[in-house]
């Protein structure tokens, strides 16, 4: 892997696991503060926030991107197509 393309990478995941911190911090917020409101755990989840479950969707959405369609993923397609796209030389 490229210097750049490592440097870049490393960069992404720092944004990834400070954005699941943030997450775990505010949704812990959250949950606290209604189940001290409404004095049961079950009540206080099943009062899901939309806001939590967007901001979840986004990190499903970005951990993908980032371990599944990762750059070696990329290159495995790219040379899969061009291997395709040979067509093999009759002498």
């Amino acid at each position: 892997m490229e210097y750049q393309t490592a440097q870049q990478r490393v960069k992404e995941l720092k944004s990834f696991y400070k954005n699941c911190m943030w997450f775990g911090i505010v949704a812990l917020f959250i949950f606290t503060r209604r189940f001290v409101k409404y004095g049961d755990f079950t009540e206080a989840i099943s009062t899901g926030s939309m806001i939590l479950t967007i901001w979840g969707i986004i990190i499903a959405v970005k951990a993908v991107k980032l371990f599944v369609l990762n750059s070696e993923w990329e290159e495995k397609v790219l040379q899969n197509e061009i291997n395709k796209s040979k067509k093999p030389i009759n002498f």
